[in-house]
């Protein structure tokens, strides 16, 4: 029964991971309605309401900036969710394999455009979504493909969110919505992090991540499962 953000947050702490939307997608999202849909039980819960303490999308940058042991970004399906300090070392395991980002771009696992957004993200620590576009050349004729490549990065963790930060015009001051910002992953978490991850196995990791997503959701099909595992 999620009420409020803190609802939200013991239950996310409680359950390990959880899709970011109203969709599931026949998985798990401890907000399993969406903007457009009622409440399964009463509570003031209500998406854009722009409220911070009962509005979901409020809470995905609550989460960033007040807190440090839950990641949010695209990490599932190709859609946003949540993953705790204590999970984040299984999907790592899981999803890199032990593999750096060179690594990966070596063996042609990472495309193109995804090395030159990370290039300029690991150059600078951190990026906003414009930052990222001015330094690694992106125009607005590349769009498509740089959104892909971002929501790849996200995939694969190797970025991940890591804040917002206001738009400013030339003249100094703020402008329209605020831009996302992101980093690597191995600036956001703290090295103990990666340290447990590489003494966990692929294997092993997707294992332990199956059967806690079971308990969440008994009915999860098993090849659902497995995408959300290795993504």
């Amino acid at each position: 029964m999620i009420k409020n953000y803190h609802d939200f947050i013991a239950a996310l702490l409680d359950a390990g991971f959880s899709m970011g939307g109203g969709n599931g997608g026949g998985m798990y999202s401890i907000v399993p309605w969406g903007w457009d849909e009622s409440p399964p039980y009463d509570t003031p819960v209500r998406w854009h309401t722009g409220d911070p303490d009962t509005d979901p999308w409020e809470w995905r940058m609550r989460v960033l900036d007040e807190r440090d042991d839950i990641a949010y970004g695209k990490v599932f399906f190709k859609k946003a969710g949540y993953i705790t300090k204590h999970w984040y070392p299984y999907f790592f395991a899981a999803r890199r394999g032990g593999k750096s980002f060179c690594d990966q771009y070596a063996d042609g696992m990472i495309s193109h455009f995804a090395k030159r957004i990370y290039d300029a993200v690991a150059e600078h620590g951190s990026l906003s979504l414009c930052g990222i576009k001015y330094v690694a050349g992106f125009g607005r004729e590349d769009k498509s493909r740089f959104d892909t490549a971002l929501t790849e990065l996200q995939m694969k963790l190797f970025l991940t969110m890591c804040g917002r930060q206001a738009k400013i015009s030339q003249r100094g001051e703020e402008y329209g919505w605020s831009s996302t910002v992101f980093c690597t992953v191995e600036t956001f978490w703290p090295p103990e992090i990666f340290e447990k991850a590489a003494n966990i196995g692929a294997d092993e990791a997707a294992t332990a991540i199956a059967e806690r997503l079971l308990k969440l959701n008994p009915s999860a099909e098993e090849k659902k499962i497995v995408k959300l595992i290795k993504g």
